[in-house]
């Protein structure tokens, strides 16, 4: 029998709106703060801190949770929590299959003005040979993560769809320019 390609990544996998949620940073970045703030939305954890990731199939990737670690979530300052039995089974998911990466990180004022404003912060990245769509998110007093991993997800949905919204973005500002030339 064939062993199926593994590998343990750092990071806090969620399941979000039913999308398979890689949240990765630096240590102490808030990514297990993030994923309680995501568990009270109603979305679900897979695995806090460890992530062990099997390639099922040739762009498939499913992320589960160590035993030892199944149900629980590290929070500072509140220590480690059991979230199923804080929240119930269904805050919980066994696996999921990894469709997005969401990179948490801190920057400097400087490289916030860098940031492409039309595209976003978007990249691929290779684990086990497949590739998996990341998106940084800048990590800022005030920001609501919550939201903008949502959004990320919905995003990335209509992408997988077709839909690029800074292509119709484009289109519809150069229709504009073209209308307004002709008065």
């Amino acid at each position: 029998m064939n062993e199926q390609p593994n590998i343990t990544l750092h990071g806090v996998f969620m399941e979000v709106s039913g999308f398979g949620v890689l949240l990765r940073g630096n240590s102490a970045i808030g990514k297990s703060e993030m994923a309680l703030s995501l568990i009270n939305r109603g979305h679900r954890l897979v695995a806090d801190d460890a992530v062990d990731i099997k390639q099922v199939a040739p762009e498939t990737l499913i992320g589960s949770c160590p035993p030892l670690l199944q149900d629980f979530l590290e929070v500072r300052g509140l220590g480690i929590i059991n979230i199923r039995i804080m929240f119930g089974d269904n805050a919980i998911k066994d696996s999921k299959r990894l469709q997005l990466i969401v990179k948490m990180a801190a920057f400097e004022e400087n490289e916030l003005q860098q940031i492409d404003r039309l595209h976003g912060m978007y990249r691929m990245e290779t684990i086990l040979g497949t590739t998996i769509p990341e998106v940084t998110i800048p990590v800022a007093p005030g920001r609501n993560l919550a939201v903008l991993i949502e959004t990320a997800v919905r995003n990335q949905v209509l992408k997988h769809n077709g839909y690029d919204a800074p292509h119709e973005f484009i289109l519809k500002q150069q229709q504009s320019l073209r209308d307004n030339s002709t008065k």
